[in-house]
């Protein structure tokens, strides 16, 4: 709720949700615009991602959810029937005119 205060009881932040999903979902976006135009599937994906530990769900959900919402914003394709990721040509396009690509 709005009125609730997001801090613990030393006046620290106790979690900054829509910013750690920002950072996941710029990583998990660059790091497929990175390996265009070769694509990988969604489990190479959360493999790279969860770095040897073990697939679960805390590990593997936030993965997961960052393609949904990189798919649903129109920077990732959906998994089609081959099961691989790609960007869509409007974030190669981007990635390529901010000067990240190359």
């Amino acid at each position: 709720m709005a009125d609730q205060n997001p801090t613990g009881a030393s006046g620290t932040r106790v979690f900054e949700t829509n910013e750690e999903d920002e950072r996941r979902q710029w990583a998990v976006l660059r790091f497929v615009l990175d390996l265009h135009p070769m694509a990988l599937t969604q489990d190479e994906l959360i493999r790279k991602f969860c770095g040897g530990a073990s697939k679960s769900f805390s590990n593997v959900d936030p993965v997961e959810q960052a393609v949904r919402e990189l798919a649903g914003d129109g920077l990732l394709h959906g998994l089609g029937d081959d099961g691989l990721l790609r960007p869509t040509s409007a974030a190669v396009r981007y990635f390529e005119l901010s000067g990240r690509a190359g």
